[in-house]
């Protein structure tokens, strides 16, 4: 606990270097479903917690006995309007699988994963802690994902309107997780935005409850296409091609996705994807 204590205070110094990226956050307009949303899903997470309290139980005794270290891991996020927070989740990686690398983002067969994390990830079970984040108010059941605070501000600094993101609380699932893969390069970041941007500004509980459900099902083994064109939340994100006069950029981003997924990022990037419905 002291450990993400120390963590929240780097963190705060660092985004506090520009606080107009916060402030953008702020002065995003939400719609009246937000105000009761939360409200609606801190009572649903109590439910939750109860119900899955017996799993967790039995992957707290997994996790500790097949790999060194505790089974909760926690890490600092940035939350609504960029206020900083501990998330938890259970540990799927080796300890202090960070701590030669510095902040980098998840790889694709990772080899910090244990191998009963690779499965515990897999059926998305690590994110059950993350119920206790939303019954405290500092998440929700749907909405973007939390950032980390190191590459937050990079973020922000390199993508126009990424803030307006932080305009709601984030969520343990939401429309860009169901339909993209996990971040990999500042490409992937853009394409993720379009997705969060459009739930901020369209989000109902519709919506919300197909998410869920879409999420249910990837977890109980459903593939996550099939479940969310059956649900209708499929979307496509198209990024457009960089035109010729802008090729030398192009080497700039692709040189700049590898330093921010080793913890650098600073990159120059080139217009906002565009999002479409897939269609049915």
């Amino acid at each position: 606990m002291r450990m993400a204590t120390k963590e929240k205070r780097i963190a705060t110094k660092r985004i506090a270097q520009d606080v107009r990226v916060t402030d953008e956050a702020v002065d995003v307009p939400v719609g009246s479903f937000f105000r009761w949303k939360s409200i609606v899903e801190r009572a649903l997470a109590s439910v939750l917690l109860v119900t899955t309290l017996p799993i967790m139980v039995v992957l707290i005794v997994i996790v500790r006995s097949t790999s060194r270290g505790p089974a909760i891991f926690h890490q600092v996020r940035v939350g609504r309007n960029g206020r900083l927070f501990t998330m938890y989740k259970f540990r799927t990686m080796v300890q202090e699988a960070e701590a030669q690398t510095g902040p980098i983002w998840a790889l694709t067969d990772d080899p910090r994963l244990t191998r009963i994390g690779r499965i515990i990830r897999k059926a998305h079970l690590d994110e059950l802690p993350q119920l206790w984040n939303v019954l405290r108010g500092d998440m929700a059941l749907v909405g973007p994902r939390p950032e980390r605070p190191e590459f937050t501000h990079s973020l922000a600094k390199e993508i126009p309107n990424y803030m307006h993101r932080l305009a709601v609380l984030p969520g343990i699932t939401g429309l860009a997780q169901i339909n993209l893969p996990a971040d990999s390069d500042l490409d992937s970041v853009r394409r993720k935005l379009v997705l969060d941007l459009e739930y901020v500004q369209s989000a109902t509980l519709s919506i919300d409850l197909r998410l869920l459900l879409c999420t249910c099902f990837r977890a109980v083994g459903f593939s996550g296409y099939q479940a969310s064109r059956l649900l209708a939340v499929r979307r496509e994100v198209a990024t457009p091609r960089i035109s010729a006069s802008a090729a030398s950029e192009t080497v700039h981003t692709v040189d700049a996705s590898h330093e921010l997924a080793h913890g650098n990022g600073h990159a120059q990037i080139g217009a906002l994807a565009t999002a479409a419905r897939r269609p049915r």
